[in-house]
């Protein structure tokens, strides 16, 4: 499922939950050997690859209201479990587990956390 998302400013998405937004790296179309692929090749891989954009704010974590202790907190929001993904890591995913958007002419999956399979994190690759 892929639909158009006419929005030039990636602050303005906000993910959700458990989810990464990943724009996946460019395919090979063409073998070692210089034979061209049909995009039912493509479709039937298993794992994909891309840089991971943004990340949502974890699992949530209800909050809980026990006030028999002064020192607890006593704060009635939502807590979250961080993800381990950041921003710039080139994430390897499975493929099927992905919605496929497009913004901006350009393509884009959103997965869940949990169809990351690794992450490969290069500080030195963005300075």
């Amino acid at each position: 499922m892929s639909f158009m998302i006419k929005e030039k400013d990636f602050d303005k998405f906000i993910m959700v939950s458990d989810k990464v937004l990943v724009k996946p790296t460019s395919k090979e179309i063409k073998t070692t050997s210089g034979l061209y692929l049909p995009p039912t090749v493509e479709q039937k891989e298993k794992l994909g690859n891309g840089y991971v954009i943004k990340v949502g704010p974890g699992y949530p974590i209800p909050a809980v209201n026990e006030y028999d202790e002064p020192w607890k907190d006593k704060s009635d929001q939502v807590k979250y479990v961080p993800l381990q993904a950041k921003p710039g890591d080139l994430a390897i995913y499975l493929q099927k587990s992905g919605w496929e958007v497009i913004i901006n002419d350009e393509t884009y999956v959103i997965l869940p956390h949990s169809a990351i399979i690794m992450l490969i994190r290069d500080e030195e690759l963005f300075r």
